[in-house]
């Protein structure tokens, strides 16, 4: 069944997709920009900030949503990727570098673009290409690490497996889980007591992880194989649903995996939730930013 609004497509798969859409769902686009990966809203400046599509260089750029002025913060990024707040309101970039430039996590401040590396190397071994990443509440980030940029000819044959790390508040920075092929979007659930992993490569999966209190992962499971080449970003609401970038759109899963709905938007790169009501949902694709507004609210 499709569920179409103003020319906006949501296909329904379970009754209880009806929660997340509620009266009125719409699907707009707001911005034709480069918006590729790394969307974050932040709320004090209704604002979005992203990366821009890979060229010659990766910018990071600020959407302002009430006038859709688009600014440059970063012009050359050093192949940034996902991004996250921390607890202070600093970014945290996944940056992917280059043959010149290491990868590395970052933290940047929004207001100087300056930037200062969180993390470059595990073991004294060079980091593959940072891809995404998520911040607990504690302060720790966990993020993913594929080689990425080695299959895209700008980083060098990789030193360490594809996996994906945690960084505890002091700085220590630990192998969190590994036997992934190419993990990508990562999320932690509204109790933040299950890390969730999307697996991009073979076979195409999300994965969920009991997280211990002394931040081990345990409980490695598959919640749900995705699309082609997806899953991708990965994000939760406050009702612990779980939302996942595809080739087609978003879809929206149950905290079990069952697949409750989709939204449906070709292109898609990756989303987060925002706006003033915690209910829209602002997708990057690559040439355009496009707002859900929905029933459901980010966690």
């Amino acid at each position: 069944m499709n569920v179409s609004t103003r020319g906006s497509t949501f296909r329904v798969h379970d009754p209880r997709f009806a929660d997340v859409l509620g009266d009125a769902p719409d699907l707009v686009r707001i911005a034709e920009v480069d918006a590729h990966e790394g969307p974050v809203y932040v709320a004090e400046e209704d604002a979005l900030y992203f990366t821009t599509v890979r060229t010659e260089s990766v910018s990071i750029k600020r959407l302002a949503l009430a006038d859709g002025a688009v600014s440059v913060l970063v012009e050359d990024a050093n192949h940034a990727n996902g991004m996250v707040l921390d607890r202070s309101g600093k970014l945290v970039v996944c940056e992917q570098g280059s043959h010149e430039e290491p990868a590395r996590i970052s933290r940047l401040d929004r207001r100087t673009g300056e930037r200062e590396t969180v993390v470059d190397s595990i073991d004294g071994l060079p980091l593959n290409s940072p891809n995404d990443a998520v911040v607990h509440r504690d302060g720790t980030i966990w993020f993913t690490d594929p080689s990425y940029g080695r299959l895209q000819g700008f980083r060098p044959p990789p030193a360490v497996p594809d996996r994906v790390y945690r960084v505890d508040p002091s700085g220590r920075t630990s192998v969190a889980a590994d036997g992934f092929d190419k993990p990508n979007g990562i999320a932690l659930s509204l109790d933040q007591h299950v890390l969730y992993v999307a697996d991009n490569g073979a076979p195409h999966h999300l994965l969920a992880f009991d997280v211990a209190e002394d931040g081990r992962l345990t409980g490695r499971r598959r919640l749900a194989v995705g699309t082609p080449g997806h899953p991708d970003g990965l994000k939760v609401d406050s009702s612990d649903r779980i939302y996942a970038s595809a080739r087609g759109g978003v879809r929206v899963l149950a905290p079990s995996g069952d697949l409750l709905g989709e939204i449906e938007l070709p292109g898609t790169v990756n989303f987060t939730f925002g706006g003033p009501g915690g209910n829209v949902l602002y997708i990057t694709t690559d040439t355009a930013v496009w707002a859900a507004v929905l029933n459901a609210k980010g966690a």
